[in-house]
């Protein structure tokens, strides 16, 4: 890479330190942004600098928010009675993107994994109980990951919840819609096979 000036070396290695970019890429999008005009690459960095100085956390649900509430939490017109528990804000942005869903989130930051040495207070479990009993949630969709993690997290969640009356539920898992059953794993199809229901 010695061929480029080093204010260019400097701006691949840069961009090659982002997740899934490799030099190549890099490389690409360096020379991408040295034909932009000078006011595109301004607008680039400054909405970088931008993220980095204001997006926090949401102090009710802890998604990414550029103020104290998020924008879901400040919508009027969100069921505050339906709270959907997440692990992580991507996870929150899945949900939102399928339709479905018009209540409230609780984001908990990860999931259970003692063998990490992660326990329910390295979680936002304390907050969702508070919000529980604070809020007049009516139900608590735990849509953790359907991995080991996520389910031992669910299976928590739910446990601590148990003393409060409100309906607790979790959202389905098993064969994805179009899937050839022949390419699915064996813990999916044994999911969808335990909870089948009727047609």
């Amino acid at each position: 890479m010695s061929y480029y000036p080093t204010s260019i070396q400097n701006l691949v290695r840069n961009i090659a330190r982002l997740p899934g970019i490799g030099e190549k890429t890099a490389e690409r999008l360096a020379m991408h942004l040295l034909r932009v005009p000078r006011h595109e690459a301004e607008q680039l960095a400054q909405s970088i600098l931008t993220v980095k100085d204001k997006v926090r956390f949401c102090t009710r649900c802890f998604a990414l928010s550029d103020g104290d509430l998020c924008n879901l939490c400040s919508d009027p017109a969100r069921d505050p009675s339906l709270l959907c528990v997440v692990e992580q804000p991507a996870d929150m942005v899945a949900v939102e993107k399928s339709g479905a869903f018009h209540g409230m989130y609780h984001i908990l930051s990860g999931a259970l994994s003692p063998m990490n040495g992660i326990g329910p207070e390295n979680i936002r479990i304390r907050e969702l109980v508070d919000r529980v009993h604070k809020d007049q949630v009516q139900e608590v969709v735990l849509a953790t990951n359907t991995n080991v993690e996520g389910e031992a997290t669910a299976s928590y969640i739910a446990q601590i919840l148990e003393k409060y009356q409100i309906s607790v539920t979790r959202i389905a898992s098993g064969v994805p819609m179009g899937g050839d059953l022949k390419y699915v794993d064996q813990v999916t199809l044994k999911k969808a096979m335990d909870t089948r229901h009727a047609l």
